[in-house]
């Protein structure tokens, strides 16, 4: 669903689905599959024990941060009692916490991107009969990307770089330096975690390949959000990254491998969505949705199978100061000039997320849509159209926010 439906939009009001609303994991675990959890947990101002923990919403076995604790990051080398007492201060703001082990705080003190994907091929391998659904969320490549072993610094020829001391330094002079401009060697810090989580995914379907599993087994990689310009991202030729809602901040990869459904190297230009993934699980499960069940994803299938199949003929975006509408042809994009997030995000961030009413339109580009170019006075009943498809849509998530929180 879109968490909209349960009053969430953004990082201020953000949280985890209630009760009412079963997950994926909740779901495929009651048709009989094991179910693992494996990185990065940050739906909102996630609490231990809450539901937004793993086990708390259907996974049986995992391995998690709450990234809530931390402003958003996890530390990608230090997670123990001890580097909590050694960073002082600065400990939250680095997220160098105790993992969680189910239910059990627990130290780690190895690249997590290492770990998340150890984790993974444990419960891969673990000696029982049952199908399983695996989740790996990691943190790369997020904020403070040059937190590398010294054996991948030195391979690379980077130089090590200093965290947030709470000691010697200002939190917001100190990220201003960590960000781009500012942050020497940033773009090579980026690259090398992901060439690391690269790395760890190829080891992953390597064991699947080996295992005899790669027939059997539906694979997905995509990311939350467009890469991040001041994380030294980069999403050419989309415009904007994360935070907008430009096409670099809300278009991402999405690759799937499903043997007998997908065929190698084909790729589909259909409207699709990540909440389209828990249908098309479902679906493949054996057993779709149940009766009566609310669901804005749709069962991608049969587009997988012909890529020239459509799905989605509208898909909607909405942050509260931000919003926009897509269609295959159209995209309306409006942002409130006066936010404060808005001018928020620029200061802390050196992200413009652009602002009031703008009209693109499908283009035969790489980019597939061009929005260097305000189409809105030339069309204003497709300007007309898509608002009102957005107030239509927006009533309807403020209905159903009433119906999920009360």
């Amino acid at each position: 669903m879109h968490q909209a439906r349960w009053g969430a939009h953004w990082f201020t009001d953000s949280e985890m689905a209630p009760e009412a609303v079963p997950s994926l994991a909740e779901q495929l675990g009651e048709r009989g599959y094991r179910t693992g959890y494996f990185g990065k947990v940050h739906y909102g101002a996630d609490e231990e024990g809450s539901r937004a923990c793993p086990p708390r919403h259907g996974f049986e076995t995992s391995f998690y941060g709450l990234a809530a604790h931390s402003m958003g990051p996890l530390h990608y080398l230090h997670h123990s009692r001890a580097h909590e007492a050694a960073y002082g201060e600065a400990a939250h703001r680095h997220g160098v916490a105790p993992m969680w082990e189910g239910t059990e705080a627990v130290d780690c003190e190895r690249h997590l991107t290492e770990e998340f994907i150890e984790r993974t091929l444990d419960f891969v391998q673990a000696p029982d009969e049952r199908p399983f659904f695996a989740m790996v969320a990691f943190n790369a490549v997020h904020n403070f990307t040059w937190q590398l072993p010294r054996h991948e610094l030195d391979a690379r020829g980077l130089p090590a770089h200093p965290d947030f001391d709470a000691e010697t330094t200002e939190y917001l002079d100190w990220y201003d330096g960590a960000v781009e401009p500012n942050l020497e060697n940033g773009r090579e810090y980026y690259l090398a975690q992901l060439e690391i989580m690269d790395r760890e995914i190829g080891r992953l379907r390597a064991h699947l390949e080996e295992s005899g599993l790669t027939e059997n087994t539906i694979v997905v990689y995509m990311t939350d959000n467009g890469g991040s310009r001041c994380n030294y991202g980069r999403n050419t030729p989309l415009e904007g990254s994360k935070y907008t809602l430009y096409e670099g901040g809300i278009r991402t990869p999405m690759l799937i491998s499903w043997p007998g459904v997908t065929e190698p190297s084909t790729v589909s230009e259909a409207l699709v969505s990540s909440l389209d993934l828990a249908p098309t699980f479902l679906a493949a499960s054996g057993r779709g949705l149940e009766d009566g069940a609310l669901c804005d994803g749709l069962d991608l299938r049969a587009s997988l199978e012909d890529a020239a199949t459509p799905v989605h003929e509208v898909l909607h975006f909405d942050t509260t100061f931000q919003w926009a509408v897509r269609t295959p042809q159209w995209k309306l994009r409006h942002v409130d000039p006066e936010s404060r997030a808005r001018a928020g995000i620029l200061q802390v961030e050196h992200t413009d997320i652009g602002h009031g009413l703008q009209l693109s339109a499908s283009a035969p580009t790489l980019a597939g849509l061009d929005e260097t170019t305000d189409l809105a006075a030339w069309h204003p009943e497709v300007v007309e159209e898509l608002t009102a498809e957005h107030e239509r849509w927006l009533a309807e998530m403020r209905e159903s926010a009433r119906t999920l929180t009360v």
